[in-house]
Parts: C-alpha cells; structure tokens; sequence
C-alpha cells in the first residue's frame, strides 16, 4: 500500500499545536521509487495546463495555498534517519517549507525553460510540499497563462496534482460550496477468472536506440552530461474512432486505453524492424488508479502498475503487423486480444502496487541501507526482463479546471519518469475529442530528431487503431 492521506477535516488547522510532525511509513511505491533514485534519471512528474485567461499572482498564491490546506497529505517531506532505520518515513507538516508558486521572467522562451526545469530540477524530498507550480507567461500573443506542475514522483503521482491544481481552480474561480465532486471514475466490467491468456516467452522488447543525429550512431552513457536529462515531446491527436456499442449491454470491443496500448505496441515493433532488430514480445507498464477522483481522493502515489503483454500470440501476424503498412485485419485480432487481457487484468483482484517482487523487497526486515543495495541489484539483474514501456492514460480529464476570471483549461499534458532500462514514457489524457500524448525519453537512448521520427510513428500507429466499417460501400446503379 501506498502512504496516502485524506482530506482535512474544515477548520482542524494542523499548524494549531507544536506537537512533532505525524510521521508516516513510506509505501511499497514511495521506498522502490527512494530505492531507484538516480541524479541522471530525474523522479519528476510534469503536469501542464494551458488556460484561456491570464492568472493574477496574488490570488493564485491564495488558492494555491487553500488546495494545501485542503490536501494535507501533499505536505510532507522525507524525515531525516540513519542508514540502519527499518523504515523511510514522511513527516506530515501543517504548513509549506517554502513558497512553492514560481512566477519566472515572461517571454516566448519561457514555456520552454519551464519545461526543462520540469524535467531536470527535481523538487527536494527534504522540504514541505515536494512540489514546484510554475505560472508561465509566454507572450502577449500566446492567449493564456500555463501552469507547469512538477511533483517528486517518490511522494506524489499525477491524479494527486491534478486533484491539487483542480481544487485551486475551485478557489481561485470563487466556488463557496466546498469542492465539486468530479465524475464518478467507470469501473470495469466484470470479468471470468482465470480467462487471462498465456503469456509470450522470452526476453522484453527494448526500443532501439537512435542517435544518429548527434554524430555518434550510439546512445550517450551514463553519467554524461547528455544523459543527464530527459528530453520530451508534446502532441495533440484526434480521439481514434471506436466500433459501435454492443446493443444488449452498451459496451465496446475495446476502449481507447486499448487502442494506445496497441498503438505503442506497433510503434515498438515498426521502430525496432525499421533498425534492423528482430521482434521480440512487446511488455508494456500500465498504471491503474483505483481511487475516487473527487474531493476526498487520498494524496500520495496511489496507482497500481499492471504488466500486460501486447504482442500477438499468431507468429504470422508478428510479421504483418511490423509492416511498413499493417495488416487491418491483424490489427483488429491484436486489439480484441489486448482488449481481452486489460478487462482480466483489471477485474482481478488487486496485489502489491508494484507486484510480489517489490512488495518482498519492502517488507521492513533488513536495514533501509541495505534494501536499497539489494534493490538496486535487483533491478540492474532483472533488466532484460522490465517491460519495454510505460504507457499512462489518465483518460478524460475529470475536472473542468476552470479558474474563473484567469479562463478555463484548453489542454492539460502531463509526463512521468523515463527511466532506464526503458528509457521512455508515453502519457495520455484527453480533452473533448482530442488527446494530449506526451512522449518523454532519456538522452542516454535518443537525440530530439529520433524522438521526433519516434513520435510520428506512434501517431501513424494510433492512426491504425480507429475503426472503419467493414461493410463494403455499395456501388451506385
């Protein structure tokens, strides 16, 4: 279980008392990512939204500073201890360390620099709340304010900054009644256990790695300064289409999550044969977040990652779907079989967050030093076998985001962690028919220009994935 928090009850002021900070074991999620951290992988999580007004500063600092209040689990930091302490713990403070609203100089460069602050200056464990929310001005001509969100992955996940930002939006926008409940989060339908499919045998793929353009033909290595930051690239794409609903029950064959799986899937494979490299089984990471999304949503890392292989079990169709242009027809069979995996996968009962493996190298026997170096074996022994990518779809964004005088959300990006030995990430939410995909990857793996071709190849492949009737057109007499 994750160390999560919930709200505070109103007018309870946890700053009232000078009691010592509650303290609070770290969860299975929270120790493996502590166990993991890395100065060359930053453990940040990027959230970004574009707004039509412009936000005025003093009113955001106070509605900023209200969602804190409201969300107590987000100020925490690491308490200090020693190596030999069975647990890392989170000391939950009434009030911030520091002022975590950023105003930075305005300019068409600004946005850009933000960015690469998201993804290169991690928030310190060490300091209440471990979070940074910069308020960008990119120009006169831009339309609106951004605001870019960068959490320490360790202490937070995505669904809490957006719940965070979408009690800001509440405050700041003059909503008295307390925070709005957001739609209910769909549950799966039910599915038949034990109906789960054989799995591939052998080795992950791994995604190729391309530097060409930099004039190596090979990945930087670690510890060098070119590897010493993730790079990231932001799109918009339209909503695939879907086959119609089922008339008995209302459902479809497979959901849009489906579709981005599939898509990545493809995108892996067509990349790797595009270099040269033979197919291997495509592994990917797939965050599951079971908590409600409304105003009592516990803070912390709450989802859950679900292992799901998408690759097809015919070997005919490996070839045909790492085609140039994709066979319609295996495609359709790999995303009813996807399909078929993530309903089992999530109707089944849920385990440790991260699976039996972390969940054993947790438990509070040994020394918090010495699960740390067994950790980090581990990982660096079981590298051929991590999945080849994450693929993180937070789906339609449950909150309207709307900040009243200081305009209403038009897109929201958001981007986790690349770590090795993957090396990317592919992020996805979606507003009205569009999706904002967000692909970040480490440099020690790919130049801009191959993120680029990368990039393109992923919305070809979800190009793929959109139904189209089967019936032939009728020829005119």
């Amino acid at each position: 279980m994750a160390a999560l928090i919930g709200p505070r009850v109103p007018g309870n002021r946890a700053g009232a008392t000078t009691a010592a900070a509650p303290r609070l074991p770290f969860g299975t999620v929270d120790e493996v990512s502590r166990h993991w951290l890395r100065d060359a992988e930053p453990e940040t999580v990027h959230i970004e939204v574009h707004l039509s007004g412009r936000l005025e500063p003093g009113l955001l600092r106070h509605a900023f500073a209200e969602a804190l209040r409201r969300h107590p689990g987000v100020l925490r930091r690491e308490a200090a201890g020693r190596w030999y302490r069975r647990r890392y713990a989170w000391e939950v403070t009434p009030d911030p360390d520091v002022d975590p609203v950023h105003f930075p100089p305005p300019g068409p460069d600004a946005l850009a620099l933000a960015r690469k602050r998201a993804l290169a200056d991690c928030p310190p464990l060490s300091v209440s709340p471990p979070l940074r929310l910069e308020v960008v001005e990119p120009g006169p001509d831009a339309g609106g304010s951004v605001l870019v969100l960068t959490l320490h992955h360790t202490a937070l996940d995505a669904p809490t900054g957006l719940r965070l930002l979408a009690t800001t939006a509440e405050v700041y926008g003059g909503v008295t009644d307390g925070p709005g409940a957001a739609p209910a989060r769909p549950r799966p339908r039910p599915g038949k256990p034990g109906a789960l499919p054989p799995s591939p045998r052998g080795r992950p793929a791994r995604i190729t790695p391309d530097t060409s353009a930099a004039g190596t033909g090979r990945p930087a290595p670690d510890g060098t300064a070119d590897a010493a930051a993730d790079g990231m690239l932001l799109a918009e794409l339209p909503v695939p289409a879907r086959p119609p609903r089922a008339p008995d029950d209302g459902t479809a064959p497979y959901t849009v999550n489906d579709q981005l799986l599939v898509a990545a899937s493809l995108m892996v494979a067509r990349w790797n044969r595009l270099h040269g490299v033979p197919d291997r089984p495509v592994w990917l990471n797939m965050p599951v977040d079971d908590r409600t999304n409304g105003p009592l949503m516990p803070m912390g890392n709450g989802t859950r990652l679900l292992r799901v292989p998408v690759c097809p079990r015919d070997a005919a169709d490996r070839t045909l779907l790492a085609a140039a242009t994709p066979d319609p027809e295996a495609v359709a069979r790999l995303l009813r079989q996807t399909a078929h995996r993530t309903q089992t996968l999530k109707t089944a009962p849920p385990g440790s967050p991260l699976g039996p493996s972390a969940a054993l190298l947790t438990l509070p026997v040994l020394p918090v030093g010495v699960r740390r170096a067994v950790a980090r074996t581990v990982r660096r022994a079981g590298a051929s076998k991590a999945p080849t990518l994450l693929v993180s779809n937070l789906g339609r964004v449950a909150y309207p985001l709307d900040f009243g005088d200081g305009g209403r959300s038009r897109a929201v990006w958001f981007s986790g962690p690349a770590r090795r030995p993957s090396g990317a990430s592919l992020t996805v939410t979606s507003t009205g028919n569009r999706l904002h995909v967000a692909l970040r990857w480490s440099r020690a793996l790919f130049d801009d220009t191959a993120a680029a071709r990368l990039n393109e190849l992923f919305a070809r492949s979800l190009d793929l994935t959109s139904w189209r009737d089967p019936a032939p057109h009728r020829s005119r007499t």
